[in-house]
């Protein structure tokens, strides 16, 4: 089956240390077995949603590293699997893959999973699905603030923080975040974000394909994004064109701020950046989850590999990227 680990060489210090009793339940045969090697970034979600949420019956997710010789899968998240390096090196035979962010694990993994669309798994930040019978008209929330912008992560040497100092010389931003000094919980991420009319979805790296959730928070919470990130052609093939403002369609910071100041005092052209959602409804991607369980269709097929490697969320440059051979090497028939 796909990623099965056909054949181990446990190293016994390491086993003792990795191998540690989780769970009860012993492994069902007639089950896809996926084994989630560790919760991505400490981020717990329901293991029991196989065929509820996802509709794929027959499999079973795991944190039980003893059945580890009964998986069909195992996932892994690039962010949180160096410490176990050592220890994973003794697992397998190499199988080609390519990962030059982890010295010394070239050789362990054949399957990537990542916001990435040349990934084998393809997991965007979020979607816009087609609008149903039971979704609500939508309508455009409240606003009592022009332009905001949520950040703890500041780096000076971003080229979003050189961007966002030379923006708000030009027109007023709401800031909040730890950078701000006015820290937000999660009861009121959404509300201050929907009483803004415009949101700044600067990305912290800019890459192909990394359209992440500070793109798609906004637009589920009725505020439209102002982007920094990859060119308007890429943001293009996710979402509307008339759904987002790039700040590459102006010359200058000044530019763009003055625009947005036109918008406030027009509101018609302000709400056709909404047109699009009498069609669509944005939703975002269950992190991790929805990772896990759409490793079971493919842990379900009979191509012989041996790991799954998860890289999701980690930031790559072009010469970098989290991306594998498209025909692994089969498990030898002699093992």
């Amino acid at each position: 089956l796909l990623f099965l680990i056909t054949c181990l060489t446990f190293n016994n210090e390491l086993a003792t240390r990795f191998l540690q009793p989780v769970e009860e339940h012993p492994a069902d045969p007639s089950e896809t077995l996926v084994l989630l090697w560790h919760w991505p970034f400490g981020f717990k979600f329901d293991l029991e949603a196989c065929e509820s949420q996802y509709g794929i019956k027959g499999c079973r997710l795991t944190l039980d590293r003893n059945l580890l010789d009964k998986a069909h899968g195992v996932m892994f998240h690039i962010r949180d699997i160096r410490g176990d390096l050592p220890y994973l090196k003794t697992l397998s035979r190499p199988s080609p893959t390519n990962t030059p962010q982890l010295p010394g694990a070239e050789d362990m993994f054949n399957l990537t999973s990542s916001y990435r669309r040349d990934s084998d798994i393809w997991i965007p930040y979020g979607r816009l699905v087609e609008i149903s019978e039971e979704d609500q008209p939508f309508q455009i929330p409240p606003k009592d603030k022009l332009v905001c912008w949520i950040v703890s992560h500041w780096e000076d040497k971003l080229w979003r923080s050189g961007y966002f100092n030379e923006f708000s010389q030009h027109i007023k931003v709401e800031g909040y975040g730890n950078h701000f000094g006015r820290h937000i919980d999660n009861n009121d991420f959404s509300k201050i974000m929907s009483s803004c009319k415009f949101y700044l979805s600067f990305e912290n790296s800019i890459h192909q394909d990394y359209i992440s959730e500070k793109v798609f928070n906004p637009m589920m919470a009725g505020t439209v994004p102002v982007v920094l990130g990859p060119p308007r052609e890429n943001y293009e093939e996710y979402l509307p064109a008339d759904s987002f403002i790039h700040i590459h369609d102006f010359k200058t910071s000044k530019e763009l701020a003055d625009y947005l100041l036109h918008l406030d005092q027009n509101q018609e052209m302000y709400e056709r950046f909404f047109t699009w959602r009498k069609h669509f409804v944005p939703t975002a991607s269950n992190f991790g989850q929805e990772h896990a369980f759409k490793l079971v269709t493919p842990a379900q097929s009979v191509v012989p590999y041996r790991l799954f490697f998860i890289c999701t969320y980690a930031k790559f440059s072009p010469m970098q990227r989290c991306r594998l051979p498209t025909k692994p090497k089969p498990l030898s028939t002699n093992l």
